[in-house]
């Protein structure tokens, strides 16, 4: 039976003081599940803070991002080596909104923006490689834009989406530890979900493209997130579905009411 796992990603939100306050709640109201992960990735400035206020706690630290070089002139960027000593253990890869559409930027500074850092399936692939060399547990995120959907190419994305990552990559090196999240784009932050049948559809093509590149044990042992508007009221039914295995959680993330509903969702 595969362990869930539930992480907050908290993207651009929180000073360290409001991080803390935020963390601190949550610890309050998340209790210790022997069978369920549960996991924060505040921004980079609030890391230390949290990480102390997350001591004698079960709930892990992960980062949103990190950078496939260890050191070296990369100007805002983050490496393993880094978050390893902040006590990271997680890492986000191949967010949808680090994403560009083949590797290119799509710039548009709406408050709709999506997909402008330029991250594509080679770099998603550099990352998770180096993620694993330092032990750290990356979620690697993949999932279709709405035109994409449209035109039916949704297995298609997600099944490239995903062999580009594991390129390179062995069974023994990434196998029991690299996880997956399938965000439909056009799902987050929207309001939108998935139907429940389709993201667990979806999350089974995830199972099967890992089970191409790693056999299928592996595929089966794969732990499979839904990211995509996952909230309180629809949590239990998405988290009921036999191929996925827990939510990459955005807003829902920043009340710790609704966060701990999530988690309890997935203890149930």
């Amino acid at each position: 039976m595969r362990r869930k796992i539930i992480a907050g990603n908290w993207k651009m939100n929180k000073t360290v003081t409001e991080a803390v306050n935020l963390v601190q709640e949550i610890t309050a109201s998340v209790g210790t599940d022997a069978n369920l992960d549960v996991v924060i990735c505040p921004p980079y400035t609030a890391l230390c803070s949290v990480r102390q206020s997350l001591v004698d706690t079960s709930i892990a630290l992960g980062a949103q991002d990190v950078f496939w070089k260890s050191s070296g002139a990369y100007t805002s960027q983050i490496s393993a080596p880094m978050l390893v000593d902040l006590g990271v253990t997680y890492v986000i890869i191949g967010h949808s909104e680090t994403r560009g559409r083949f590797g290119v930027p799509e710039v548009d500074l709406s408050e709709n923006h999506m997909k402008h850092f330029g991250e594509s399936d080679e770099t998603v692939n550099l990352k998770l490689k180096c993620a694993l060399a330092a032990g750290l547990t990356p979620i690697v995120c993949v999932g279709e834009t709405l035109s994409e959907r449209t035109d039916n190419n949704t297995d298609s994305v997600v099944t490239r989406q995903v062999k580009g990552a594991l390129s390179g990559v062995t069974a023994e090196a990434g196998n029991g530890t690299v996880v997956f999240a399938y965000e439909p784009v056009w799902a987050i932050g929207t309001g939108e979900v998935c139907a429940t049948d389709e993201a667990n559809r979806v999350c089974g093509v995830v199972r099967s493209a890992v089970a191409d590149v790693w056999g299928a044990a592996a595929g089966e042992a794969v732990r499979i997130q839904y990211g995509g508007s996952m909230k309180p009221d629809n949590a239990a039914e998405l988290l009921s579905q036999p191929n996925i295995d827990g939510g990459l959680i955005g807003g829902a993330s920043l009340k710790a009411t609704d966060f701990a509903a999530i988690v309890f969702a997935a203890g149930a």
